[in-house]
């Protein structure tokens, strides 16, 4: 289960909340709206890899599945 961090397009609040999967939807804990993944930030390998930035284009790498 993946930690993943999360912006709240409506009070602005970053936070991290542990998911079971990158396609659930998390609640902001401020003020309850639909908050947005945010798409940078370190991406840690479990095969080994160095870490190395994001970059929310998902095409370039397969980090992220």
């Amino acid at each position: 289960m993946p930690v993943l961090e999360y912006r709240c397009p409506q009070c602005g609040k970053r936070f991290q909340e542990l998911v079971k999967s990158h396609e659930e939807k998390v609640l902001c804990p401020n003020c309850k709206r639909e908050a947005e993944r945010v798409w940078s930030g370190e991406m840690y390998s479990s095969t080994g890899k160095p870490p190395r930035r994001c970059t929310g284009h998902c095409d370039s790498c397969d980090g992220c599945k």
